[in-house]
């Protein structure tokens, strides 16, 4: 909190998510809401964690919830090589370093007309995306 551009992003920008209490969850997840009301984006990570081998988790219905219930398209972006830079632990907490991040953006996936029994349906659809495009991406690297 003490440098500047890191007090900057937590404060006004980040939406905490303990994800140890399901009433801290909650309450982030209605954050995230009011900033889609207020016609702001949000980015979330479904999976919650870096894993530490690069390897995609399960994802979190939060997101989708959130998404449908809001009526916001998603837009799946994968990060590549994150997990190199920002290995479990976060940036002060792990075995970091710099280099140049890789990633690829897809289309907006639309949510109009959705409801809560298309969640698995549309969690499905991002994860298969992001999945493939690391699996694209590991391919070319060996």
């Amino acid at each position: 909190m003490k440098i500047p551009l890191f007090k900057y992003f937590f404060v006004y920008l980040d939406i905490p998510v303990n994800r140890k209490s399901m009433t801290d969850a909650h309450k982030a997840f209605l954050d995230a809401g009011k900033k889609l009301d207020e016609g702001l984006s949000v980015v979330i990570y479904p999976e919650g964690t870096i894993s530490s081998a690069g390897k995609l988790r399960p994802f979190k219905n939060g997101a989708f919830k959130l998404a449908i219930d809001k009526k916001v398209p998603i837009i799946p972006v994968v990060n590549l090589n994150n997990w190199h830079f920002l290995q479990n632990g976060g940036f002060f907490k792990s075995n970091g370093r710099p280099g140049i991040p890789r990633i690829v953006v897809g289309d907006a996936i639309e949510t109009k007309g959705m409801n809560d029994q298309n969640i698995n349906e549309l969690k499905d659809k991002v994860h298969t995306f992001i999945q493939e495009e690391l699996e694209k991406f590991h391919g070319k690297q060996n």
